[in-house]
Order: structure tokens, then sequence, then C-alpha cells
């Protein structure tokens, strides 16, 4: 059977690599091979190659380059701003804020924190996805060491009023981290502007390979190592350096920052384009998240009648990520739609189409014109619906 290669509309999943990012990875995978700590030249080479995409990065948030610490991905950054911090602080309190629509990547280091002692407030969220800056500021005591918050959700797309938050926590004394693994590239991303103390980045949400990301540590803001070894990373990541890997994410933070304004209007009207499309055809369709403070390539959208993943079964042609999941006869909503008290039925039923730097009109067209289609003969009862 021939495979189809579908239309991707799963940006938010992961993005491919930018031809210049590769372009720019291929010398530190020949002539560029040495160790960036050894003091010759082959490690020369590599360690100015290293100083250069910690400028990068540094300069595409508003930060200095030894504010930067290289990780695997956003995970491992999650994990050393949270735990790391938390642990820093311990003799500060035990106190720790995020809310309920966070990346695993959150819930699962503040979970293993309180089995370590540490006691965590999950805060609840709007029926847009949003948290209330009100809720963080009645939910900070005496022992608060942190408050953990998304800049943008990664499901709906609502974006967190971060820089409100950030002000609230710097007024109080209270360490600010925000995980902009969706937002950079998307949406302007300042450390300064956001007021935090800690934000993650993820390499392979900005065109750039996976298994590479970034913490900003604000100078000053006391962090435990997770991972213990040599003095690489000014003692905070230990590890002989990625150098190719590390190059990627400068070129592509660099890369994305430039060419911000321009990606942010064209994918901002592809994606106005698409749901006018689907809504035009599909009336029943509901929108999930923010009306207005969203990312701009985000689209989560509500199917009443079908699930998401029998929907997107139905349509192989495009390349998307269902709002549940589905065992034997049941479907369970994605929590973060849950967390909104989106309705049992728009829940199940919904699906993210998210879009990047290489989505196209024609693709639009092609894909509201699949789903509506499918959608429609979903209901009329020629496939499985719920």
């Amino acid at each position: 059977m021939d495979l189809i290669k579908p239309i991707y509309a799963d940006y938010n999943a992961t993005t491919p690599v930018d031809p210049a990012v590769s372009a720019e990875m291929i010398p530190c995978l020949t002539e560029i091979f040495g160790n960036p700590s050894s003091n010759h030249y082959y490690g020369r080479l590599a360690k100015e190659a290293v100083d250069r995409a910690r400028r990068q990065v540094a300069d595409s948030i508003g930060c200095t380059p030894r504010e930067i610490i290289f990780t695997s991905g956003g995970t491992e950054s999650n994990n050393m701003a949270i735990v790391g911090s938390a642990f820093a602080n311990r003799h500060h309190g035990n106190h720790i804020i995020t809310d309920v629509v966070e990346h695993p990547a959150v819930l699962q280091p503040c979970k293993y924190l309180e089995r370590q002692g540490f006691r965590v407030t999950y805060l609840p969220v709007d029926s847009y996805g949003m948290v209330s800056v009100d809720d963080v500021k009645n939910a900070i005591t005496d022992d608060t060491i942190l408050i953990t918050i998304m800049h943008a959700n990664n499901e709906v797309g609502t974006i967190e009023p971060i820089a409100e938050v950030g002000e609230l926590a710097k007024e109080l004394g209270v360490n600010f981290h925000t995980d902009a693994a969706q937002s950079l590239g998307k949406i302007p991303v300042n450390v300064d502007d956001l007021a935090v103390d800690l934000l993650t980045i993820a390499g392979h949400k900005v065109y750039a390979p996976k298994g590479i990301g970034a913490l900003y540590i604000r100078e000053g803001t006391e962090i435990h190592p997770i991972i213990r070894g040599a003095s690489q990373e000014f003692g905070l990541r230990a590890g002989t350096e990625a150098v190719a890997s590390m190059v990627a994410l400068g070129k592509a933070v660099q890369i994305a920052t430039e060419s911000l304004e321009m990606v942010f209007s064209t994918v901002r009207q592809l994606r106005e384009r698409l749901y006018e499309l689907i809504i035009m055809d599909a009336p029943a369709v509901r929108f999930n998240g923010h009306p207005t403070e969203h990312l701009p390539n985000t689209l989560n959208i509500a199917f009443p009648g079908v699930t998401g993943p029998d929907l997107l079964g139905q349509t192989p042609e495009v390349a998307a990520s269902p709002g549940s999941a589905c065992h034997a006869a049941s479907c369970e909503p994605s929590p973060v739609l849950k967390a909104m008290g989106v309705e049992e039925a728009f829940a199940i039923g919904s699906i993210r189409l998210s879009l990047g730097r290489w989505s196209r009109e024609d693709e639009i067209d092609e894909i509201a014109e699949l789903l509506t289609a499918r959608y429609e003969r979903m209901l009329a009862g020629h496939v499985h619906t719920v």
C-alpha cells in the first residue's frame, strides 16, 4: 500500500530543521570536532563556536551570554529550573506555585518535589486556559520560593499574563520561571519585559534539531545542578558540549528573532483563513482558547459528534494532533481542555492544528476542505462516530 505524505500541521509538536541551521551544523561535524575544554587549536575552534551560539541565544531574549546554560532540551531545562531552584532555596521555604495546564515537563518535576517534602499549589485556569494574576497573588505565602507558569499553552495557544506575574514575583522577592518552548519564535520573548528569573527554550520548537535546548538563569538566581560532573556550562550542567547542536540552536533562534515580524503576520493570516474556511462549512465547530491572547499559529477546534482521533484517522492527508486519547470504547479528553471546563462532547472532538514557517495557503485550503468533508461524512453515519 502506498503511504500518503500528509500536509504537516503539527508545528507545536516539532518543527523541521531549517536548511540554514543544518548548513551551520555541518562544519561542527567535520573540521570543528575538538572538545571545547581542550586548550589547543581544535579545542579553541570548538569553544569559539559554542561561545558564538551562546551569544546568539542570549541576544534573542535580551540577556548576557553567561546567563544562558545549554541543555538537552525543554524537559531538562524545566527540571533544572524547578528542581534546581527548589533545592537551592529550600532554606528560604518549601512552597511552589504552578497551574493545572502546564506541560508534563513542569508538572512531573513538581510532583517529584512534593515527594521530597515540598508543597505545591496548582492554580486553576479560566475557560480560555488563562491563569488569574489575582490567584497567583493570593497563593503566595512567606514560604513561597518559586512560581512556574508557561508563557503560552502548547495545546490551545493561550498566552499567559507572564509580565504581570513577573512584576508581582519581583515585588515579593519570589523566583519566577516560565516555559517559553512554544512562544519563542512566534511572539516576542524578552526576559526583562517578562520579568522572569528563569526561562526555558526548546530547540526542536524553533527549527533546530531535537536534543538541544537552553535555560536562561538571571544573574544572582541560585540553582543547584541536577547533572553533576565536570565544570562545563559554568559548573551548572556537566558533560562534554554537543557543539553541533549548540551551534544549531544559536542559528535557529537568530533566524527566529530576525524573521519574527514576518512569520507572525504571515502565519497568523493563514491560521485565521483556516478557521474561517472550517467554520464556514462546519458551523457547529467551536474554537478552544483565548480569542485574542493566543499564539498566531495555533488553532484548537472542537468537532462535536465525533472524536478527534477518529476524525484525524479518517483524514490521513493531514498530520495534526488530537485533543483526546481514545482507548477501546472510551475517550479521555485532554487534561488542558478538562481544566478549561470544555464540555466533554466538544473536548473529545477537539484537534490541534499548528502552522509554521513553511505552511502555504494552498495547504490551508486543502486542510479545511478535507476536514470539513470527512466531518460531514462521519456525522452522516458513513463512518464510526460517537
